[in-house]
């Protein structure tokens, strides 16, 4: 059975290529904003929040719900954009090739 041999070979370096295509996406940083610059997030390729910044002119205690809202935004667009960024990464590795269970 050398062509099973030959799958596995391949699938193992597959997996070192996910390993090290995880490894990278977790250096990787994007940035989104809300409300025109005055609430800015940053993600890393692993879909983790690293920081929140937020102008003092929206900071205001009696309209805490703008506030939220900005940095509600701000998060989902950041996040899609780390998911973006690390599924055009994968799709580099597997030529574009779907195959369930390897998303990130």
């Amino acid at each position: 059975m050398k062509g099973f041999g030959n799958i596995m070979k391949e699938a193992q370096k597959l997996q070192q290529q996910m390993e090290a295509l995880q490894a990278e996406a977790a250096k990787k940083k994007v940035q989104a904003t809300a409300g025109g610059g005055m609430v800015t997030v940053e993600a890393n390729g692993k879909q983790e929040i690293l920081s929140i910044k937020i102008d003092r002119e929206v900071i205001n205690p009696e309209d805490a719900q703008m506030l939220e809202d900005l940095v509600l935004a701000a998060c989902n667009e950041a996040l899609r954009q780390s998911r973006e960024m690390v599924q055009a990464d994968m799709s580099k590795l597997t030529a574009g090739l779907k195959i369930p269970g390897l998303g990130m």
